[in-house]
């Protein structure tokens, strides 16, 4: 039996709440919303009825909120903030062209930046604002339309699309690799593992048939120019992107002790990819549409050699 959702309280109620629990004072929240302060506490009675619990303590002619006032309040200025932001982005007619991208950083040095003026071609009037963070963004807070992440595709509940599968290649420098001979040899020295997938060693070791996770002496990187820094560096054995090590290995400045492409026989929900990410209402505002359509077009396999940094 599938049960219904709590009843929600007038919004007037939660507003003279929100203004009460501020001022610790109904004279004051009555003053401030104009109103007497009768109408203040009866609308204080209505959400204390309405949700079955005692808001504040009255101490003379001054009111504190209790323990479930506060948590209310937090959730409360919450609301109140997305509303507000909600009506911001409707009502300022200049930014109606404007598309708010958060891409992973190395997504947008790879493989974004140099095809931007294919899209400037495809949606002239486009006001496109581009940030770079590792971490998915808060779309509300941080004010993004849409963003392209490096992960798994499970950010629910927004809407997943995969744009690119991030093949990794197992890189140590040649020193390090003099003591490789088998994939069990792995276990013997600091793996280095990406922040925002702890467990992509494990599954990569399982299917090479090795028994293996994080370990602490293992160092783990918030980004891949890092990861690849820190490999050619000796730091460890390094999971780098294919783009990257196809670079390193050319110069002799890394070596694939156990071979290439030994990611790509793995179950594709194992293996890291490039992945747009949004909430499913953002693609009804038509410029936020135009960018999805355009990046779901496009094709990312065709790699850009040119750029040496990382995400």
């Amino acid at each position: 039996m599938t049960k219904s959702p709590p009843r929600l309280p007038p919004l007037n109620a939660l507003r003279v709440f929100h203004t009460v629990v501020r001022h610790r004072s109904l004279r004051s929240a009555s003053e401030e919303l104009l109103v007497s302060p009768q109408a203040v506490s009866q609308q204080i009675k209505i959400l204390e009825d309405t949700l079955g619990v005692e808001l504040f303590e009255r101490k003379g002619r001054n009111v504190e909120p209790n323990e479930q006032a506060i948590l209310l309040a937090h959730f409360v200025q919450a609301g109140f903030d997305e509303l507000a932001e909600g009506i911001r982005r409707v009502s300022k007619s200049e930014a109606r062209h404007r598309i708010n991208v958060n891409a992973s950083p190395y997504f947008a040095t790879r493989y974004l930046l140099d095809r931007m003026s294919r899209f400037r071609e495809t949606v002239p009037d486009a006001d496109l604002r581009l940030t770079t963070m590792v971490d998915l963004p808060d779309f509300v807070a941080d004010d993004v339309d849409v963003a392209i992440q490096w992960g798994f595709g499970d950010w629910k509940p927004y809407e997943a699309t995969l744009l690119l599968p991030d093949f990794k290649q197992i890189c140590c420098t040649p020193e390090l690799a003099r003591k490789i001979a088998s994939p069990a040899d792995l276990l013997t020295l600091p793996l280095l593992h990406p922040v925002l997938a702890d467990e992509l060693w494990a599954n990569v070791l399982r299917h090479l048939g090795v028994a293996g996770g994080p370990r602490p002496k293992d160092n783990r990187f918030s980004d891949a120019a890092t990861m690849r820094r820190a490999t050619l560096a000796g730091l460890g054995v390094g999971l780098i992107s294919t783009i990257d090590a196809q670079e390193d290995l050319k110069l002799g400045k890394l070596v694939a002790p156990l071979g290439r492409n030994l990611m790509e026989g793995m179950p594709a929900s194992q293996v890291p990819g490039f992945y747009l990410v949004l909430p499913k209402a953002h693609r009804r505002v038509a410029s936020i549409a135009a960018f999805c359509r355009w990046v779901q077009g496009e094709d990312w396999q065709a790699l850009d050699l040119n750029f040496n940094e990382g995400r």
